[in-house]
C-alpha cells in the first residue's frame, strides 16, 4: 500500500515580543497564524475498521493539534522565559492575561520545532509527521520537514 501525506490547516491569533531584537519586532504584537500539519502514512486496510481507507480521521487529527497547540496559543502572548519580559508577563497574568512563557525566542522558526515536537509526541505509532508550515503573514512562514531533522 503506497504513503499517502494527510493536511490539515489550522489558525489561531497569538501575540509575542521578541527580545533584544533590533527591529519593530521588539514591541509586544500579534499576527493571525495560519498552521498547516502534515502527516504520513498508509491508508487502513481492514474493511471492519470505522476508519477504513483513512490515513487518519482528519477528526483525530484536529483533536491533537487543538489541544496541543490551538488551544494553547490561541489569544496567547509568547514571550521568552530567560528575559526581561518575565516581569512583563507576571504583570499581564496578575491583570488576568493569558501568557506563555518558553524557553525559546517566539519566533516563527522557533515555534515551529517546538510545535513538531508537540505533535509528533501525540501522534498514533502508524503514522510519522511529515511537515510543517507556520504562516506568520501573508508572505512569510517557516517550514519544518522531518526528513530535513532527523
Amino acid at each position: 500500500m503506497s504513503n499517502i501525506r494527510i493536511t490539515k490547516q489550522f489558525s489561531f491569533e497569538t501575540g509575542h515580543a521578541l527580545y533584544g531584537y533590533d527591529g519593530k519586532c521588539k514591541n509586544i504584537h500579534g499576527h493571525s497564524y495560519k498552521l498547516s500539519v502534515t502527516v504520513i502514512g498508509k491508508p487502513i486496510t481492514d474493511s471492519t475498521n470505522v476508519k477504513f481507507g483513512m490515513v487518519i480521521d482528519f477528526g483525530d487529527l484536529k483533536k491533537i493539534v487543538k489541544e496541543e497547540i490551538v488551544d494553547v496559543f490561541d489569544h496567547a502572548t509568547v514571550f521568552n522565559k530567560n528575559t526581561p519580559h518575565v516581569d512583563l508577563a507576571k504583570d499581564l497574568k496578575s491583570l488576568g492575561h493569558n501568557v506563555l512563557l518558553v524557553d525559546y525566542q517566539p519566533t516563527s522558526e522557533m515555534m515551529v520545532i517546538d510545535f513538531a515536537e508537540k505533535i509528533k509526541n501525540r501522534l498514533p505509532k502508524q503514522l510519522n509527521l511529515h511537515s510543517l508550515k507556520l504562516q506568520e503573514t501573508d508572505s512569510c512562514f517557516a517550514e519544518w520537514f522531518a526528513s530535513e531533522n532527523n
